[in-house]
């Protein structure tokens, strides 16, 4: 059976999960939009979390700030993303996180996309964890290190070269991928072929048409991926499952639960 979960504050963590009837929970280590990491807002610390998330067999998973982009050549943003990573690898460690999600990040229009891949190279050279890094497909920008196929196979063959590159993973969205024009048809298996797996999906609807590059998730049904191919996608994919839909996500995951079987 796939585990399926959803995204939830991360003070009442293992509460949520009980209540959506959730396997597995992401949740934000820190303000998503914030440079710095505050102490672990769960009674108890994370000792405590990470006790609670196994006798409840729910697995944790983390979501890096939006804000880092290991991939950027300004300095300004490379070196603070990179030490911010750094915080959160530590804190996913702490809890028994199974994964960091972390968007790919971007370049400039000025920049060779070459860098941008060398950066996330050096980026995973210089981590010490023994968590995954799970890289995230994106949904838009045309310097974009990992919304199309051919820039997340460049991604990959410089992150394989780095000293724990055959640790990182992907994390498949499936929002991104209809909204950043790959074929859900298709693309678990073209994911795979280029990465040799997927370790988690991002399972959301888009209200957004195909290849538009809005990365705007809404729940299953009520935007514009036909039910097929949303539930094929991740069928196909073979991972946990994390939704990041809108409002009450209880609704999504039984729905969910009720078509993979």
């Amino acid at each position: 059976m796939v585990r399926i979960g959803a995204h939830v504050d991360l003070a009442d963590a293992i509460g949520a999960a009980k209540t959506l009837d959730a396997d597995a929970v992401q949740v934000f280590l820190s303000d998503p939009q914030a440079w710095k990491v505050p102490d672990l807002p769960y009674e108890g610390g994370a000792e405590a979390l990470k006790a609670a998330a196994a006798a409840a067999d729910v697995d944790l998973y983390v979501h890096a700030p939006y804000v880092i982009n290991v991939a950027s050549t300004n300095n300004r943003i490379r070196i603070p993303s990179r030490k911010l990573l750094q915080q959160i690898m530590d804190g996913a460690g702490a809890i028994g996180a199974k994964g960091v999600v972390v968007h790919g990040g971007h370049v400039t229009a000025n920049d060779e996309p070459a860098k941008g891949f060398d950066n996330w190279r050096k980026a995973i050279d210089a981590l010490q964890t023994d968590v995954p890094v799970l890289i995230e497909n994106t949904a838009g920008g045309d310097y974009s290190m990992a919304r199309r196929l051919e820039r997340i196979e460049q991604l990959w063959a410089a992150v394989s070269k780095a000293d724990g590159g055959d640790a990182v993973g992907f994390t498949l969205d499936t929002c991104h991928a209809w909204a950043g024009g790959l074929d859900l048809a298709t693309v678990a298996d073209q994911i795979r072929a280029i990465t040799g797996r997927i370790d988690l999906v991002h399972a959301n609807d888009s209200r957004d048409e195909a290849g538009s590059g809005a990365d705007r998730h809404t729940n299953f049904g009520q935007g514009l991926i036909p039910e097929d191919q949303l539930v094929g996608v991740i069928a196909a994919a073979g991972a946990p499952v994390i939704c990041e839909t809108k409002g009450e996500m209880a609704p999504d995951i039984a729905w969910l639960r009720e078509r993979l079987g």
